[in-house]
This record gives C-alpha cells, sequence and structure tokens, in this order.
C-alpha cells in the first residue's frame, strides 16, 4: 500500500467522523485553530523564514517571493478569515427543497459534504488555512498538498491545525499534508477516484492545465487571473485612476489584479499620460499597440503579451473603438476570471454585462473585489472559473453537494 493511499483511507475514515459532528464542534476547532495561530505566530513566521530565505537563494522572482511570505499582519487576515468562516450558517444539513409526490413518497434535498477533497496549491501559505478552515466547517476531509517552496511554513500550519482538532476530540487525519516533494504524487492524487471525491487546483496555469488534462477524479477548476479593465469613453476619468491603480498595483502577486488595461479612442489621448502619472511611484512597464506607444513610452505589445498573466509591474495596453472589439479582445485573451468596465453609459454598462463570460463581472469597482472575504465568505477554496459545479470565489457552499432523503410508510411502488 503506497503511503498516499495509506493517507487517503484515514482521510476517508476521518472524514465520516466529521460529517456526524455538530456545527458547535466544528467551529470551536476553528477557534482554536484561530487561537493557536495567535501563539504560535513566532514560530510560524521562523518556519516561513526558511522557506523566504531558500527561495531567495534560488533566486525566484519576487512576485513569488510576496506570495510565500507570512507576517504578523498576514496570520492576523488567516484569522479574520476564519472568524468570518466561524460566523457562516451550518452548510450541512440544510433543506433545499421538499416535495410529497401523489404516491406519498416525501422528497427532501440536502446539503452534505463532499467527502475527500484533494487540494493542490503553489506558493501561497494562506491557502493551507483557508482550505482547511473551509474543509473543516462543511464536515470534508482534506489532503494538502502544497508547493515545495513553502513546506517548511505548510508543516507548520497544518501542525497547529492537527492540534487544534485533537484538543476538541476529533481524528487529526482530517487535515493532513504531503510532506513529499515529489511530482509524481500529484499523478496518483489524479487517478485515485476511490479515495478522492473532487480535487481542488489552485496556482499556475501550468498546474492547472496538469491537473484538468490528469485527472480521472472530477476537478473543480480555479484558473489564472488574465483579467481585463476597460475605460470607456463615458468613464470619470479622475474616478478611473485611483481605481486602475488599485486594480493593478495594491497587490501584483494575485489573481484579481489586473494584467491588461483597454481604453476608448476619444479618450486615450487624456488618460493615458494622466495614468503613468498616476502609477509613476511603481516600477512599471508599459506594453501598447502603435497607438499607445505614440502617447506613452511603452513596448509593442503582441498575441503573447496581452494573453500573460504578469503577476508583475508590468501592464499591457491597447486602445478600441468599440463595446464589440472590447468583448472580442476579453473572449480572446481573458480566462473567465474577473473583468472590469468604468462607464457612466448605462447602454454600456448592459452591453458589457450581458457580453462578457467571466465568473466575475465589475461596473467601476476594482477587480481586487474578486475575494471569498470581501464577498462575505470569510476564507475562500479559490476562484473557480468554470461552471459546474462552483463558479466565481468558492466559499462554504460550494464544498457540499445534495442528497436527497425519501421517506414514506412502508410505501410500495405500483
Amino acid at each position: 500500500m503506497s503511503d498516499l493511499l495509506q493517507m487517503g483511507r484515514l482521510a476517508k475514515k476521518a472524514g465520516k467522523q466529521l460529517a456526524q459532528t455538530t456545527n458547535e464542534q466544528r467551529t470551536n476547532v476553528l477557534a482554536d485553530i484561530s487561537h493557536r495561530l495567535l501563539t504560535h505566530t513566532e514560530a510560524l513566521i521562523e518556519a516561513n523564514q526558511q522557506d523566504i530565505q531558500a527561495a531567495q537563494e534560488k533566486g525566484l522572482p519576487a512576485s513569488t517571493i510576496d506570495r510565500l511570505m507570512i507576517d504578523e499582519k498576514r496570520i492576523q487576515a488567516m484569522r479574520e478569515g476564519i472568524r468570518e468562516v466561524i460566523n457562516q450558517p451550518d452548510p450541512l444539513h440544510q433543506l433545499i427543497s421538499e416535495e410529497t409526490r401523489p404516491s406519498g413518497l416525501t422528497i427532501k434535498a440536502i446539503t452534505v459534504p463532499l467527502g475527500v477533497i484533494g487540494m493542490i496549491y503553489e506558493s501561497r501559505p494562506n491557502v493551507t488555512i483557508d482550505a482547511a478552515a473551509l474543509a473543516i466547517k462543511s464536515g470534508n476531509a482534506m489532503i494538502l498538498r502544497g508547493g515545495k517552496e513553502a513546506l517548511c511554513t505548510n508543516k507548520a500550519l497544518v501542525q497547529v491545525i492537527q492540534e487544534a482538532l485533537a484538543n476538541q476530540q476529533l481524528d487529526t487525519h482530517c487535515i493532513q499534508l504531503i510532506e513529499s516533494t515529489d511530482r509524481s504524487l500529484v499523478d496518483e492524487m489524479l487517478t485515485m477516484n476511490e479515495i478522492f471525491d473532487v480535487i481542488i487546483p489552485r496556482g499556475g496555469k501550468s498546474l492547472i492545465e496538469r491537473v484538468v488534462n490528469n485527472a480521472r477524479v472530477p476537478v473543480i477548476q480555479t484558473g489564472t487571473g488574465n483579467n481585463t479593465l476597460y475605460v470607456d469613453q463615458s468613464a470619470d476619468l479622475d474616478k478611473a485612476l485611483p481605481l486602475v491603480e488599485n486594480a493593478k498595483c495594491q497587490r501584483i502577486s494575485v489573481c484579481n489584479c489586473i494584467e491588461n488595461l483597454l481604453v476608448h479612442r476619444a479618450v486615450a489621448a487624456n488618460f493615458l499620460p494622466r495614468l503613468v502619472q498616476q502609477l509613476k511611484a511603481y516600477p512599471m512597464t508599459y506594453y501598447g499597440d502603435e497607438t499607445v506607444c505614440s502617447l506613452i513610452e511603452a513596448l509593442p505589445a503582441d498575441d503573447q503579451l496581452y494573453a500573460c498573466e504578469f503577476l508583475d509591474y508590468k501592464l499591457a495596453v491597447k486602445v478600441v473603438d468599440s463595446m464589440a472589439e472590447v468583448l472580442a479582445f476579453i473572449d480572446t485573451y481573458g480566462t473567465h476570471h474577473s473583468e472590469c468596465i468604468l462607464a457612466q453609459s448605462p447602454e454600456a454598462i448592459t452591453e458589457f454585462l450581458n457580453g462578457v463570460d467571466a465568473a466575475a463581472v465589475y461596473v467601476n469597482a476594482s477587480t481586487r473585489f474578486s475575494d471569498g472575504f470581501e464577498y462575505g465568505m470569510g476564507c475562500e477554496i479559490g476562484i473557480s472559473t468554470q461552471k459546474l459545479h462552483a463558479r466565481g470565489p468558492m466559499g462554504l457552499k460550494a464544498l457540499t453537494t445534495i442528497q436527497y432523503q425519501a421517506e414514506a410508510d412502508y410505501l410500495i411502488r405500483s
């Protein structure tokens, strides 16, 4: 028996126990985890520094190191996410529908856990806490496979989680971490239908494509964020400037920032030079079409650049003449994650909303709001860019499914 299969069997057993617990028991575990994050802050940061030092020695890019790093502020953000999850209603055993059929059969649709979830992710150790908190609250067991660059941090975080589970008299195998960095274990996970009910990948394009293309286990696909913001000719340009800054520069290493900027030709000559001035504090590199390059200092853009998730101080810019061109651009280069329009025209807004195929579409609001916490979910498991079984920021509801419970009085079908 492989180590992973043994972990899976222990997870299935622990998950069945967890599914039988009350909401109070599960939230007590989360409160315990939150408390231990506070009391173990120094040890967690020390473990994280080992990962940071190794990443720096390997010459990993600054955006990767930013995603990898945890400090007191980020640990506090983890705790705030857990508190939001604690305050969410119990996602289990909720009545979705109830109907008594002419036969006398009463059929109820009830929410139940998915079962055993495999979480494959990169870099960001806060995903360890977010995913575990949501799994525990929704009654699911979870096996975590984080990136090797965050191994020391993830081991320390999972130790905190398992200490809390043990303290609340629950099986610590509810949440397990694959500590081996052997990449073949990912392929093994993807074929273990007898263990995993679903696999959730969260990371870069190559990871997600590898999981989607090779999995025999059902996958909830979270996507890369090649997001586009469009400044319409009707936009309030004064208000647009700080919004674009927020959407691009507030935190460059996350999937909900923008990578592409479209500007209507009628306002491009006014807006683009002002935008460069707005962003002068950042080490920005601009790429653009011929018009863009004539208006600001920019390098020529091509299809590859417009399709790139930079996660860096880089922005691909294009001047457009119509909404049809905007929608065609997003359809060509977008990843169905988050798209935005800045406009005052009701007609332009309606056409954009109706024409964009994305999990989240924003009108006069930053794409940085594509986040489970901002959507009132607390932690998030990821942002799904598919249409089944979940879409957009995924919270507790996305980790449940439906069980039909049918009752009668010794009823026989005629």
